[in-house]
């Protein structure tokens, strides 16, 4: 994709902005990304990230819960260790994944903003339907976490969205 700006070179930052609802794009590269005066953040690799978090020691007790230990934990396999990885921020083999999990899981949470699954991108060439039936099924799980935290002004705005999600795409097929 080339810069919506210069026409020239490769767009590699893409600006996305949500105004009342409307979603807009642009595709910029660096050049004019800085003639604009845009900061550029590169990205931040995986283990710099994780040291970083790491950084703050959490106690034992916030990693593993009250009930487990973390100098009674090592890996099976290759004797890795909770404290080997804050050390170094990279795990010993693919099995410390199931070993450590509990902290792991908190460790991804905590990085981000309390998501634990992969939701993924859209790629841009999806068809308008597929999007559509990515945005109900987004609103639905969304709903059911709002049922589940008794969250019910919000549980009824969502049914309501998925409402007019549903008749606008049963409208769209008839035409079809």
């Amino acid at each position: 994709m080339q810069c919506q700006i210069c026409n020239k070179n490769d767009a590699t930052i893409h600006l996305t902005e949500i105004v009342d609802g409307v979603r807009s794009e642009m595709h910029i590269c660096e050049n004019c990304a800085q003639d604009q005066g845009i900061a550029v953040k590169s990205q931040i690799p995986l283990n710099e990230l994780l040291s970083s978090l790491l950084a703050v020691q959490p106690t034992d007790e916030e990693l593993f819960g009250p009930s487990e230990k973390m100098t009674s934990t090592s890996c099976s396999n290759c004797g890795f260790t909770l404290d080997q990885f804050r050390k170094e921020a990279v795990l010993g083999c693919p099995y410390d994944y199931e070993v450590f999990e509990k902290p792991l899981r908190r460790l991804i949470k905590k990085a981000q903003n309390g998501k634990t699954t992969h939701c993924g991108k859209v790629p841009s060439k999806t068809s308008v339907g597929t999007k559509k039936q990515m945005k109900l099924i987004t609103l639905k799980q969304r709903l059911d976490e709002a049922l589940q935290t008794e969250d019910y002004e919000l549980a009824a705005k969502l049914r309501d969205k998925i409402k007019k999600c549903e008749t606008q795409s049963k409208t769209t097929d008839k035409k079809i």
